[in-house]
């Protein structure tokens, strides 16, 4: 087998994620071998719900041999706790432990219910992903070929942003996204940065934008194409982003806003700086919709073919 597989810890038991990708899997052709990891029951309801006829076989947990594994082919790995918090958790652990023994290189997570799932001290899953791979130095980018976007603070309430904002963050993520895409895309990105305050100006005696982002732009136009910053107000205008292959922003929705506006579902979460690939559709469980077959499977379809191709 050429291809590792490629790791689905379903997430929400209450969410679009299985309607999403039975449709994926009926139109779109992935070559490498995909393991759910998700309660049997619930797989089985959904396979029922959904009149899915693909051929779903079960892996022992116990007993996972690799080179038993076949491509194309879908698999399961049966969770049987069921309460919903450990359930979840018991889910991404065992997809875990399968990363960290160099079974797969590949992970792609259904959406969380942050406040019903996650610890408090996780903003949200990336951030939870990263401490539980003991990665301190991790990036968000929200990737779509034409244009990606990365917030150099993530999940953050408003009110703490401003805290958060310092020149060593900053840094950290234009190199983390620059290398990424030199390793994986093989090419040296374009990338915007954007200013924290309105038009990049401010009243107050202290500016950000002047202090702290500009110089440290200056010194990293040496070995990195990166520009800025750039009023946020204006960078995603048309003649504007068109420069540049990466907006990085200093908050979640200054960008994430923006980039979902452009490209709707057409987008997907690329956490940078782990030891493996780990991606999620661009959406949250949207309870409203289970069970109307009515979502747009695009962001996972995106999502599937990109670590197919890795």
């Amino acid at each position: 087998m050429n291809s590792n597989p490629i790791l689905i810890v379903p997430g929400e038991p209450k969410s679009i994620f299985f309607e999403i990708f039975f449709k994926s899997i009926k139109i779109t052709k992935i070559d490498s071998p995909l393991i759910l990891i998700c309660n049997k029951k619930d797989l089985y309801q959904e396979i029922k719900r959904f009149n899915f006829k693909q051929r779903i076989d079960e892996l022992d947990k116990n007993f996972i041999n690799k080179k038993k594994i076949n491509k194309k082919k879908i698999y399961f790995i049966n969770i049987s706790d069921k309460t919903s918090k450990v359930y979840i958790q018991k889910c991404f652990e065992f997809a875990f432990s399968l990363l960290k023994k160099g079974f797969s290189n590949k992970i792609i997570n259904g959406p969380i219910n942050k406040k019903k799932t996650l610890n408090k001290k996780y903003l949200g899953v990336t951030e939870y992903i990263s401490h539980s791979f003991n990665q301190k130095k991790f990036a968000m980018l929200i990737y779509n070929k034409k244009l990606s976007v990365c917030p150099v603070t993530t999940h953050l309430p408003v009110s703490q942003i401003t805290k958060k904002i310092n020149r060593k963050l900053i840094k950290e993520k234009i190199i983390i996204v620059n290398n990424f895409y030199k390793k994986f895309l093989g090419f040296k990105p374009r990338i915007a940065v954007t200013g924290l305050n309105p038009h990049c100006e401010s009243v107050l005696k202290f500016n950000e934008d002047e202090k702290i982002i500009l110089p440290l732009v200056k010194l990293l136009k040496e070995k990195i194409n990166v520009k800025g910053p750039f009023p946020a107000d204006t960078i995603f205008l048309k003649d504007n982003r068109k420069k540049f292959d990466v907006i990085i922003g200093m908050y979640h929705d200054q960008v994430l806003g923006p980039i979902k506006t452009l490209f709707e579902y057409d987008a997907i979460n690329i956490t940078l700086g782990l030891p493996f690939l780990r991606v999620t559709p661009d959406h949250g469980p949207n309870e409203k919709m289970v069970g109307r077959n009515l979502s747009n499977p695009i962001s996972l379809i995106k999502a599937l073919k990109f670590l197919d191709n890795k």
